[in-house]
């Protein structure tokens, strides 16, 4: 049986990777869980996910904080904002198909857009709550 993490993780890449108006926005489905070496901007990486017991004492469950990176060169904020938003758009309320579990809700908990002046780049952070039970 996958780990709840990584299923949730997959379904998240599949849904973010068949999204027409994000992969326009990136130039591709450029959504990667560690980017490669020289890859041309903007692109969206999956980065810290932390998971934690949610077990009632009738089912076993699990509550998933991840966060989603958009990595943009573009002068200004505003492409990194309109893929943050794309993103934001694909995955709220969504009802992502898992195998072996069940996802109850997932809402997004933190959005911040800033320059990152070490790298010269515009950093994009999605956070994500996901509350998720082991399927009946």
């Amino acid at each position: 049986m996958t780990a709840p993490a990584a299923e949730l993780q997959q379904a998240i890449f599949a849904a973010l990777g068949a999204d027409p108006v994000l992969t326009g926005l990136l130039g591709g489905a450029k959504i990667y869980d560690g980017a490669p070496a020289n890859l041309p901007f903007p692109y969206l990486t999956f980065g810290r996910t932390s998971v934690y017991d949610w077990s009632t004492g009738a089912e076993k469950g699990s509550e998933h904080l991840f966060t989603l990176h958009i990595w943009s060169k573009a002068k200004g904020k505003k492409e990194t904002l309109d893929i943050m938003e794309a993103a934001k758009a694909c995955l709220d309320n969504s009802s992502l198909a898992l195998d072996a579990h069940h996802l109850v809700n997932m809402r997004l908990e933190f959005a911040e857009a800033r320059y990152d002046d070490d790298l010269s780049v515009h950093h994009g952070l999605l956070r994500y709550r996901a509350v998720i039970e082991e399927a009946a």
